[in-house]
């Protein structure tokens, strides 16, 4: 604001004055890459929200403004309820630094850069805003993070959203609880109201209304807002979809390996996680039992350090999203087939190698066929089939790749061809398969967030020139998507919506370009596999 003030007080002074003024214009014009002439281009430091005001950091042609609660500190007696509406402050609030993560183990927030710092105070969203007016009604890309719903942090590097907002969109990252903080069932809970056991959830649906509420405040519009995730963000995302409490928070959709359309959860049913209320009611009473206590009022006033303990390390994912009647009133598959979703047009993918970050050590023929026996049941068969078992090195194999496939692309596969029979709006799909000396068997999971963000990790060496341009079309088409629904636009190769007949998906190797759905007999199975379990439950 220097430039602003020096050219508005000097502009009709002595002869000496202009040239101070002659002096300063060029100073500021020379350290512009610094921010001191970009009062020309963004120009929203404070914005009033929900709660008081809050005041920014401007850097080149984006402001910033990390730490905005979105909810009340979910402390003390609010520890597993609903978020609550948040505490008023005075003043103004300068959002400059992230707040800290949420209970969890850190060490993988760590591991990717961010502070380590984690409390039961966290519910709090960053913005990064290109605009100049609080009247443009830019698109909004709303950031929910991955960590198999036991761990993950706005803070993380690989999230800041400039390079996003920079291509014209608002990009929002919002915290949600984790682990047992976000995701604990019990009977009591349940007779306390709705929504036990979906307490992380119910967060990015309270982050989603502030969004509504108070984004055009930054440039926003509130017609285009876009929900994206990766991991257990992405899975996250088609839950969103299929929640009639998150109806009207978003009109657009992107899953960057995720999506939960497998039936629920009774047992230990092989590649199935979101369990059934009463199964997670019964593991929420274990898991308070082995701190002494089964209430939930005295388990209130256990330290959440000791109940971060007991919930072990980072990625256990003992604790899952729940089919609670409420923020999930059924298997999301089923909601679909019947119209009962958000319906919005979708952008979904997976990548090609995601199962090698879980794969096992040392699995043996003996060892994965008692995995697919125990967990597929009287399907083993049709498993076997499709995921070969015959040496050892063949079952490691396999086992990398059913992890994957069950995961993360029958999901997606299962997502796209529904989408593509009930929705009014269209579905894209990619498979991302870039590979690396790092990984050179295909793309490990979260490979993809890099390039979207634009944010390459220099740590790995100077990005190459392919990998800028892999960043620069992914990230346009991210952006395109969110601007109008349909990510193709000038200089990108075409990308076709999915069509069952066809099976296009959009590859993203050293080629850009559709090609069939790879792995489909594989998905074909664990199809045969799911249909089998859905019917079963149905006889409950």
């Amino acid at each position: 604001m220097l430039c602003r003030r020096v050219a508005t007080r000097y502009s009709f002074g002595t002869k000496g004055g202009f040239i101070y003024v002659k002096k300063q214009i060029l100073a500021c014009l020379l350290t512009c890459a610094a921010g001191c002439g970009s009062w020309a281009e963004a120009q929203i430091i404070t914005a009033k929200v929900t709660g008081g005001s809050v005041q920014g950091v401007l850097a080149g042609n984006i402001v910033s403004f990390k730490g905005i609660p979105f909810a009340a500190p979910p402390t003390g007696e609010l520890r597993w309820h609903a978020p609550q509406p948040v505490v008023k402050w005075s003043g103004v609030k300068h959002a400059e630094t992230f707040a800290p993560g949420c209970m969890q183990d850190p060490s993988i927030g760590v591991m990717l850069g961010a502070p380590p710092t984690v409390k039961e105070d966290c519910l709090y969203l960053n913005i990064w805003t290109p605009a100049r007016t609080a009247n443009e009604r830019l698109p909004v890309m709303v950031w929910i993070y991955g960590g198999a719903f036991a761990t993950g942090m706005t803070s993380i590097p690989l999230y800041d959203g400039t390079h996003l907002a920079q291509k014209g969109v608002i990009l929002v990252s919002i915290a949600y609880r984790v682990g047992p903080f976000g995701f604990l069932a019990t009977p009591q809970l349940s007779n306390e109201g709705k929504g036990a056991g979906n307490y992380g959830l119910l967060d990015m649906i309270a982050a989603l209304r502030w969004v509504k509420s108070n984004i055009e405040q930054f440039g926003g519009d509130t017609s285009r807002v876009t929900i994206f995730g990766e991991s257990a963000g992405a899975i996250a995302v088609s839950m969103l979809a299929a929640s009639p409490v998150a109806k009207g928070l978003f009109q657009r959709a992107i899953s960057e390996s995720g999506g939960y359309f497998q039936p629920p959860k009774f047992a230990n049913e092989g590649g199935q996680n979101g369990m059934t209320l009463k199964l997670a009611e019964k593991q929420g009473l274990q898991f308070l039992s082995s701190m002494g206590t089964t209430d939930i009022t005295a388990a209130r006033t256990l330290s959440a350090d000791l109940i971060q303990k007991e919930a072990g390390p980072a990625l256990s994912a003992r604790f899952w999203p729940v089919y609670d009647g409420y923020v999930l009133p059924g298997d999301v598959y089923e909601a679909y087939q019947a119209s009962r979703f958000n319906d919005t047009a979708v952008l979904i993918g997976t990548n090609s190698d995601e199962g090698a970050l879980f794969a096992r050590p040392g699995v043996t023929t003996v060892s994965f066929g008692t995995e697919v026996r125990d967990g597929y049941d009287s399907k083993a068969s049709v498993i076997f089939a499709a995921y070969p078992n015959g040496t050892d090195a063949e079952a490691t194999t396999s086992s990398k790749n059913l992890f994957r496939d069950t995961a993360f692309a029958w999901p997606t596969w299962a997502w796209a061809r529904l989408q593509s029979r009930v929705s009014k709006n269209p579905a894209y799909v990619y498979y991302f398969d870039h590979r690396t000396p790092a990984s050179p068997d295909g793309a490990s999971h979260g490979a993809e967030m890099a390039y979207v963000f634009g944010n390459l990790d220099s740590r790995l060496g100077a990005p190459s020139a392919a990998d800028v341009t892999l960043s620069e079309n992914m990230s346009t088409y991210w952006v395109n998507f969110a601007k109008s629904s349909d990510p193709n636009g000038p200089g990108l190769p075409a990308w076709p919506t999915y069509n069952e007949n066809t099976q296009q998906v959009l590859y993203f190797d050293g080629t850009i370009a559709p090609r069939t759905w790879p792995n489909l007999p594989q998905l074909q199975a664990l199809n045969d596999y799911y249909s089998w379990r859905r019917a079963e439950a149905h006889k409950r």
